[in-house]
């Protein structure tokens, strides 16, 4: 016994209550036996002889006199058979537009909900191999009309997301943006906004279709009013998967806006809800994380959180750990070879990829600030050769520098060097003494308490005399 009988089997062991059956009773016992036993021939014929297992299937629903429960597996069998193995879909949907109409009365409504679902799963899902999109649309046509018929409103809006989804992945936008206003209006929801309040969870289900047809399409201005659209459903309770998608296409779109710290707060979220729900997509958004983490300039490792830290060491996540190393020890070199080692898990996502040079620029401008700080002109030369980069590029880096008031100084374009003003050499200075400071700081701890409990240096603070030097400098210089 398989799943499709596995309902049917409930409340097979009922007592005897000392009721007489009647000649008719008896007869119909006795038929139902006759059909149960020839559809489990039937099915046993089903992968060695399935011409013969269907003509069988069909002798069934038509000795039925009456629509029955039999005539309904037997339909079901029958639509299995023609979609998946025999590879017939025009003749599977004359048999599941037949066992439609059982649905009505020959069986109970979680049974036929569940066929439904079933078989519209796997229509669907490609099992049978490639399917013309004008059968999959009479297979969902038939079961809407059967559903409207049936007054079946939950389920008829569920058929409806399901097709969504399908012609999401199929990228028939056309198709999906006629059937998502359909769902608007089943939810009494018009694509004004209008009562979002009502049936919120079937309204985020809807928002998560449609936000992902506009990141797909880049309308970018229909993406922010569908994401400001779903902040503002309070009375819901969505599927953690459905918030997943919804974040993260929200982190995309501040990405695309360059709100770095925006962007990781909603992928932070969307990993969140995506590893509540056990998605596979929590990896993928994991790496979005780490980038917009990185794009923010952030010192703070995005792994030590505790939601994150087990996913550390996951395979496809090690590069992105190892590039945030690399980063945050401004290694301009080791991130990337890093990346170049590592393509399959950074470089082969479009999305990532879009944002490798600006963070590779990001890391470069940190490298740089670092690296002039001591000096007062420098030949770009020197700098193209440290950042391992063309002269104009390292030209580039340095105006933007030089504009966002983060560098003080000016090239000189006719001898390729960078001048730095007088306030940059007091920088220097004091970048000088600071670290003549902290020099004289590290034997602190050794200079207080000697060996024996006694104090060395100055006998009220316990620093060694050449300290006050260095703070005497750093006071010098402001």
């Amino acid at each position: 016994m398989d799943e499709d009988d596995a309902d049917y089997m409930q409340g097979s062991d009922d007592e005897d209550y000392g009721f007489e059956y009647s000649d008719d009773d008896e007869a119909n016992e006795s038929g139902t036996v006759d059909i149960e036993n020839m559809y489990y021939t039937a099915k046993s014929k089903k992968e060695d002889n399935p011409e013969q297992a269907l003509k069988e299937f069909r002798a069934i629903v038509d000795q039925e006199t009456e629509k029955g429960d039999w005539g309904f597996k037997a339909l079901k069998q029958s639509t299995k058979l023609l979609f998946l193995h025999l590879h017939r879909p025009n003749d599977a949907l004359k048999t599941y537009t037949e066992l439609l109409t059982y649905t009505k009365s020959a069986v109970t409504r979680n049974y036929s909900e569940k066929t439904i679902n079933g078989i519209l799963d796997y229509v669907g899902g490609g099992k049978g191999g490639p399917v013309e999109v004008d059968v999959l649309e009479r297979f969902y046509q038939a079961t809407k009309d059967a559903l409207v018929e049936a007054k079946n409103e939950r389920l008829s809006v569920k058929t409806n997301l399901k097709l969504a989804k399908l012609w999401l992945d199929r990228r028939e936008y056309g198709r999906l943006s006629k059937l998502i206003k359909e769902l608007y209006d089943a939810t009494g929801t018009g694509s004004d906004g209008d009562d979002q309040s009502q049936r919120g969870t079937q309204l985020l289900e809807i928002y998560a279709l449609e936000i992902q047809m506009h990141n797909e399409t880049r309308n970018l201005k229909k993406l922010k009013e569908i994401y400001n659209a779903s902040n503002s459903v309070r009375s819901a309770i969505p599927h953690p998967r459905i918030m997943g998608v919804i974040k993260e296409c929200g982190g995309k779109m501040w990405m695309g806006e360059r709100q770095w710290n925006r962007a990781s707060e909603d992928f932070f979220e969307s990993f969140r809800n995506y590893d509540e729900a056990g998605s596979p997509q929590r990896i993928q958004v994991l790496k979005y994380l780490v980038l917009a983490n990185m794009l923010t300039g952030s010192e703070v490792n995005p792994f030590d959180s505790q939601e994150t830290k087990p996913y550390k060491n996951d395979p496809q996540i090690k590069a992105m750990t190892d590039l945030v190393d690399a980063y945050q020890r401004r290694e301009v070199f080791a991130a990337e070879k890093i990346i170049r080692d590592n393509r399959s898990t950074i470089m082969d996502d479009p999305f990532i990829r879009q944002y490798i040079g600006e963070l590779l620029n990001s890391l470069r401008t940190q490298y740089l600030i670092d690296l002039i700080k001591p000096y007062n002109r420098l030949e770009l030369s020197f700098l193209a050769k440290q950042l391992n980069v063309d002269k104009e590029e390292v030209e580039e880096l340095l105006i933007g520098l030089i504009l966002e008031g983060k560098v003080d100084g000016q090239i000189d374009q006719v001898s390729m060097r960078l001048e730095l003003s007088r306030k940059h050499n007091l920088e220097k200075k004091r970048y000088t003494a600071l670290e003549k400071w902290t020099e004289a700081l590290e034997g602190v701890h050794s200079a207080v308490i000697g060996k024996n409990g006694s104090t060395r240096g100055d006998p009220a603070m316990g620093l060694p005399p050449e300290s006050f030097g260095a703070m005497r400098e750093m006071d010098r210089w402001g």
